[in-house]
């Protein structure tokens, strides 16, 4: 049996276009994490997830991820409020920043972790695009206060890695998976 312990429905959506069976069952792990470093603090997160729900599900393959924007090396999670959502944006207006994902995957033959980097440039925002989106909603519950796959694509001049990585779950994982023997790409 494979978990997946994420409520998101990003996650959720991109593993089910590689592996049809599995179950959803969102962690409670504490999330506070003092960890200042993206890549320590990711790993730290996906960690604690995965081995919360193995815990109740000792004989499952179970994934546990967790991902941080960040710029010069300071870690933006989700915004808290609006004005929150505003000074992500204003931060990541015209730079280059990193999303970090970290991943645990408890199997059979342990614990199998990693980190996956995509740099992301965004183009040159102004107030009122940066306004217009907050008022859609959208940045309210992702990391870095945007959605690449959604309208936050809009401000997204290039990346230089794995797309799927800044939405929330890198091909790393599936590949990760297949190698531990999970049947992919089957229908």
């Amino acid at each position: 049996m494979l978990v997946l312990a994420s409520a998101s429905p990003r996650r959720r959506e991109i593993l089910a276009r590689f592996i049809r069976d599995f179950a959803v069952v969102p962690s409670n792990a504490d999330e506070r994490c003092s960890l200042s470093d993206p890549g320590g603090h990711a790993l730290e997160l996906a960690r604690r997830k995965a081995r919360e729900v193995h815990s109740l599900f000792r004989d499952a393959t179970v994934i546990g991820v967790d991902t941080v924007v960040s710029i010069d090396g300071r870690i933006l999670g989700k915004p808290e409020n609006e004005g929150e959502a505003y000074e992500m944006l204003k931060t990541l207006s015209g730079s280059v920043h990193r999303v970090t994902t970290g991943y645990c995957i408890i199997h059979s033959s342990g614990e199998h972790c990693g980190r996956v980097v995509t740099e992301v440039k965004f183009r040159e925002l102004d107030d009122e695009l940066i306004r217009e989106y907050i008022a859609t909603g959208e940045p309210m519950d992702k990391a870095g206060a945007y959605g690449i796959q959604g309208l936050g694509g809009l401000f997204v001049e290039w990346i230089r890695g794995d797309y799927y990585n800044v939405v929330g779950f890198p091909i790393e994982i599936i590949w990760k998976l297949k190698e531990l023997g999970f049947k992919v790409l089957s229908r």
